[in-house]
């Protein structure tokens, strides 16, 4: 019985070893489980995350929301996972992108609210920001006088006229003369004003005649200066009827406007572009025919929107308005020549904030020049 009891206990049973293939099979379950729920997070933060829409006339990459979803992913992934999760998880965001890249349906699909966020009316149908950019590039291709930097609402409110003969000789003046010797104000900022101000934003225009000639000063705003440019007679001229007319102005030291444009002041030239030193060199080209085509556009879709026609020349320009539908108010020029033949004195500017108000428009703040 002894010697039964030794044997017993010599040959114990030995524990059983876990094979390499169970290891396996429990490592791919618990990666499965981690890239299931990797895939249920990703689900979460992507319906928490709302895209802004894209703004009248900016022309921003779709993609770029996407990708700050990605960061807050990235970043919730680093904090609470392992390199071996990061990297599940960015295979996964980049498969989700490619099949929505890939699926036909997101451009044949009807806009809804979503997707109608993302894109812009043309007369070409719904066009995502990049479409449109495309569209834009192709134009200012065939005609150079035209830019990629021009605000896209703009280019489908003008766009018949980039097709027409006018434009396309225009175009070739410009390029010409870009050729011979400078031109003001450079080709990427002839459009500034298209930029500033949305169409359906507009509630006073401003017309100038041609762009300063001077090196420095013409940005594409009339009457505007870049800032650390002296500001010209005329807008110190503006300035002194601002302080006279306006409580509390003090007229900055700097003679940069976009402050205005910001507000949906249009600070519109006639002309688009000069030959340095040479006053009116670009006059009778074609400009004033496309100008001519915006004061009708915005006399015909807006409502209550104040002209300020500061001269012969910009009350002449002026005369397609409808001023059943709009308010004019005329004067001579601000410039030293006639400034004070009643310029000085028009109280054109507490005029003009008196009528928004009457039309239910927020005044402009005349006092924000930063």
């Amino acid at each position: 019985m002894s010697a039964q009891k030794s044997l017993t206990s010599f040959f114990k049973p030995v524990p059983k070893k876990r094979s390499l293939s169970d290891d396996n099979v429990l490592s791919e379950n618990c990666a499965s489980k981690k890239k299931l729920k990797l895939e249920n997070d990703f689900e979460n933060e992507k319906r928490q995350l709302t895209v802004d829409p894209v703004k009248d006339c900016d022309l921003v990459d779709p993609e770029a929301k996407s990708k700050s979803m990605d960061d807050v992913v990235t970043e919730k992934t680093t904090k609470e996972g392992t390199c071996e999760e990061k990297e599940d998880k960015n295979s996964l965001v980049d498969e989700k992108k490619a099949s929505k890249e890939n699926d036909p349906s997101v451009l044949s699909t009807p806009p809804n609210k979503k997707t109608q966020d993302k894109t812009i009316m043309s007369p070409f149908g719904m066009l995502t920001p990049l479409q449109c950019l495309a569209r834009i590039k192709s134009q200012a291709a065939k005609t150079p006088a035209l830019h990629p930097c021009i605000g896209s609402t703009w280019f489908f409110a003008l766009h018949s006229e980039f097709q027409k003969p006018y434009f396309s000789k225009l175009s070739e003046f410009v390029t010409r003369e870009r050729e011979r010797g400078r031109v003001y104000p450079p080709a990427d900022q002839v459009w500034t004003w298209t930029t500033k101000v949305p169409i359906k934003d507009i509630k006073v225009v401003i017309l100038g005649q041609d762009p300063y000639h001077n090196p420095g000063q013409a940005h594409g705003l009339c009457f505007s200066v870049p800032k650390g440019v002296t500001p010209p007679p005329s807008l110190v001229n503006m300035y002194k009827e601002l302080a006279a007319d306006i409580p509390g102005f003090t007229a900055p030291k700097h003679g940069y406007l976009e402050g205005w444009a910001e507000q949906g002041v249009l600070l519109l030239n006639a002309c688009l572009t000069v030959r340095a030193n040479t006053p009116n060199s670009h006059k009778d080209q074609g400009w004033e025919q496309l100008t001519d085509a915006v004061i009708k556009y915005i006399s015909t879709n807006n409502r209550n929107v104040v002209f300020l026609l500061w001269g012969s020349y910009a009350q002449k320009k002026g005369s397609v308005v409808d001023q059943k539908k709009h308010h004019i108010l005329k004067t001579v020029h601000p410039s030293p020549l006639s400034a004070h033949r009643g310029f000085l004195g028009c109280r054109h500017f507490s005029q003009c904030n008196d009528f928004l108000k009457k039309a239910g428009k927020k005044p402009i703040d005349w006092s924000h020049l930063p």
